[in-house]
């Protein structure tokens, strides 16, 4: 048997850690571990056209399945490329191992064609970036690689120069064990016994929920049943936590809407559930707030707080749940809950005169018509900008589904990446990528990635030809829109030219059946929809801090926005309230 080569010592490695493809573009010092896949049954290599795609792709993987994805660049420019997408993983806490290859090894530092120095570039959106120098240093570089992304949750870079790939491998990968998930994290008996005190001191209690809710709803349920607390949510905790939650209150910051901002202001205790709610002028100053997260430094680091708790949110409510005074008081959860119905109410009224039929199309109603007739375990795509708010108000989660986006690096143009990578993890899954026609023109070379790998992705493109969150950024400053408009194809008519189907919809009569028909179409599919560019949102409440560096703000010349079905949740929880 003919000895192994570092390269595929690399991809073997990479198997063992639970890798199934590789996505990325090949070249020069990247060839021999794409030989390697080449010859690998266990492994695929994913042809992209856009190094920035196959990082977004290989995060969104990661997210759906929570195991470790990966992706690569050649040398240089090759995997400069993949640095959008590395950053969006690592602040998603998505598992990400990234290769990026290298120029010769007896070439760096003196100036080579395409030099750079990927093991520092990429630092600073990784838990772990470091240089393969030597054949003997691969296999257990690799496997600390491993265990950063997975056992910390993020992103690490190996970089690795060609002909170091190329090179006889000094001996047979090890066998040692690699992490391939994370431990739970359970708070020490000190803060357990600090946060229970506090809790039972408290008369008014508000919780307010992130992502690290994620696989814990029952017992956030369990608590706030306990506690008659309503419950708030961040962005990325709508889908974990908004499904069958009779204590609902809608979302703050802002994409907000309903009664989150109030029940966090109006309560004598705040507790955040695993959140890393980055827009700290939608947190009260003037109330006691504890914060329970598994990562450690992100305790305390956007607000005040009079208790910092580390652990994991399940494992610390099954401490907690059982031993806080159960309350018999409802008064504030109600008041919150009429409230949020309330607030829904009115801006469902706004939304609704005659929007079917309104030409250009609201995209509110895009949103809702989607959100009706997309499977109850699609996974949605969602790109950053006005697409954000339609997710945010029209999706309506129910444990299932999945909404992905890049909701905390805030990228343009990731939608559809993160649907190619969504869509390889199952076939037969709907996966919907919901994109604005800049940052889906941004990179539109990868729908042809749909068409070569057949993969099934239904694009709904919100074509208002404008980049309409930078409009509001700038009216927002008082300046006039420029540079904002895009003089865009009938985009339709571009997904057929490559071979999917592809349908143009400028009339509300129309998209029902222009959807639903999609959704029936086997292979990868794009609904280019004109809609309306004058169709804007605000968030519940503003000041003049909020709105630094983002758009969601002009509330003297936008319109309320709707809120799609959560209003039917609203008015179900309303009428569980008892009556005097």
């Amino acid at each position: 048997m003919a000895k192994q080569n570092v390269a595929e010592q690399f991809v073997d490695i990479l198997v063992r850690a639970g890798v199934q493809r590789l996505y990325g573009v090949v070249g020069d010092s990247l060839n021999p571990v794409v030989d390697a896949i080449r010859r690998n049954p266990a492994i695929d290599w994913i042809q992209v056209r856009h190094e920035e795609t196959a990082a977004f792709a290989a995060g969104a993987e990661a997210q759906i399945t929570g195991r470790l994805a990966a992706c690569a660049g050649s040398c240089g420019p090759g995997n400069l490329h993949l640095i959008n997408g590395l950053y969006d993983a690592h602040r998603s806490m998505a598992p990400v191992l990234a290769l990026a290859s290298h120029i010769p090894s007896s070439e760096i530092g003196l100036g080579y064609f395409q030099e750079t120095h990927p093991d520092q570039l990429f630092r600073e959106c990784s838990h772990y970036s470091e240089l393969i120098s030597h054949p003997k240093q691969m296999p257990r570089l690799l496997h600390t690689a491993v265990q950063h992304a997975v056992g910390r949750g993020g992103v690490s870079v190996v970089a690795l120069p060609g002909d170091i790939a190329g090179q006889p491998a000094p001996e047979k990968a090890t066998g040692s064990a690699l992490v391939t998930s994370r431990p739970t994290v359970r708070p020490g008996d000190s803060e357990i016994d600090a946060l229970v005190r506090m809790i039972d001191a408290a008369e008014r209690v508000t919780l307010f929920c992130g992502s690290g809710t994620a696989g814990s709803h029952p017992e956030v349920m369990q608590f706030a049943e306990r506690l008659k607390a309503p419950v708030g949510h961040a962005l990325r905790g709508k889908e974990w936590i908004q499904y069958d939650n009779p204590f609902d209150v809608g979302m703050s910051g802002l994409l907000g809407y309903g009664a989150a901002y109030e029940a966090t202001h109006e309560c004598d205790l705040l507790i955040l559930l695993g959140t890393d709610f980055p827009y700290n002028a939608f947190l009260p100053d003037d109330v006691r707030i504890v914060q329970i997260d598994v990562r450690p430094e992100r305790l305390g680091r956007r607000s005040r707080l009079d208790l910092a708790v580390w652990g994991d949110v399940r494992e610390t409510l099954r401490c907690v749940t059982p031993r806080v005074r159960p309350r018999t008081d409802r008064r504030f959860l109600d008041k919150m809950l009429k409230k949020h119905a309330d607030a829904l109410e009115g801006v469902v009224k706004a939304y609704t005169r005659k929007v079917e039929k309104h030409t250009p199309i609201h995209p509110e109603y895009v949103a809702s018509v989607l959100d009706e007739l997309a499977d109850e375990d699609a996974v949605f795509t969602v790109d950053t900008g006005m697409c954000n708010v339609w997710a945010a108000r029209y999706l309506t989660p129910n444990g299932r589904r999945r909404i992905i986006g890049s909701f905390s690096h805030g990228s343009m143009a990731n939608a559809l990446p993160q649907a190619i990578g969504a869509q390889f993890t199952d076939r037969g899954r709907q996966v919907v990528s919901l994109s604005g026609d800049g940052g889906f023109s941004m990179l539109m070379g990868d729908f042809l990635t749909l068409v070569q790998y057949e993969l099934p992705v239904k694009i709904v493109l919100f074509n208002n030809s404008s980049l309409g969150m930078v409009e509001l950024e700038m009216l927002v400053a008082g300046l006039p829109s420029y540079g904002t408009g895009n003089k865009n194809p009938d985009f339709a008519a571009v997904a057929r030219a490559a071979g999917a189907y592809g349908v143009r919809v400028e009339k509300p009569k129309q998209l029902a059946g222009a959807l639903k028909d999609a959704f029936k179409h086997k292979g990868p599919a794009l609904v280019d929809v004109v809609t309306d560019p004058n169709a804007l949102s605000i968030p519940p409440r503003i000041s003049a801090d909020m709105v630094t560096g983002f758009a969601l703000s002009a509330g003297k010349i936008v319109l309320d926005g709707g809120v799609g079905r959560m209003l039917q949740m609203a008015r179900s929880n309303l009428r569980n309230v008892p009556r005097p």
